[in-house]
């Protein structure tokens, strides 16, 4: 991968593509990315492989479906555990995440009912969301080294980035009651490359 050409194709936010550009940037990967709006989409879709965003590029082939991807980059830039149990345990926690984003995008823009989308994050904040952090907090207190998996950065951990820093920031307060997490956020915040990215990143609403 190191002389691979990637494009990643997503719209002009954070969301479903996040991860993938955290994982490039923890890698120092040169990449191009590619960000259109809601209306030039027609103009993209029919290149991706199953109509939807994100897709990525890798040497003119493209592939699709973010979990897929996200794995992908993290197998090839070392983020992806030792060896099968730790896979495993970063597949589970990578999965655990993905229902969770799943239910709330649904509360935040899936209904164009202001009432029940503002119902459904409300809900999302005081029940779904600490219940998923406990979740995540107790996976930090087993491992005990810091971070999720391991003694190093996985895409485990930079699920847990994106959390606090992506579409989900404003649905989820990490608060004090999450100790180990909001550690663990630090730490990887702190990396260089990661650093540098989030310093110079596009602000966008979602």
């Amino acid at each position: 991968m190191a002389n691979a050409k990637i494009r990643l194709l997503y719209f002009d936010g954070k969301a479903r593509a996040e991860v993938a550009r955290l994982l490039l940037a923890a890698a120092g990967k040169e990449y191009e990315d590619v960000r259109f709006s809601m209306e030039d989409w027609p103009k993209f879709k029919p290149s991706t492989p199953y109509g939807q965003a994100p897709a990525l590029e890798v040497d003119g082939v493209m592939f699709a479906q973010s979990i897929a991807i996200w794995s992908f980059l993290a197998r090839e830039f070392n983020f992806y555990g030792k060896n099968n149990l730790e896979n495993f345990k970063i597949d589970e926690l990578v999965q655990l995440y993905n229902d969770y984003f799943t239910k709330a995008a649904d509360y935040m823009f899936h209904t164009d009912d202001e009432t029940k989308k503002n119902e459904g994050i409300k809900k999302f904040k005081e029940e779904d969301a600490p219940r998923y952090l406990g979740f995540l907090e107790e996976n930090l207190k087993k491992n005990g080294t810091g971070y999720f998996v391991g003694d190093s950065i996985t895409l485990a951990d930079i699920i847990a980035l994106d959390l606090n820093t992506g579409t989900l920031s404003s649905v989820v307060e990490i608060t004090d009651d999450y100790p180990l997490l909001k550690k663990n956020l630090e730490l990887v915040k702190g990396q260089d490359k990661i650093a540098a990215y989030l310093a110079s990143r596009k602000d966008t609403p979602w």
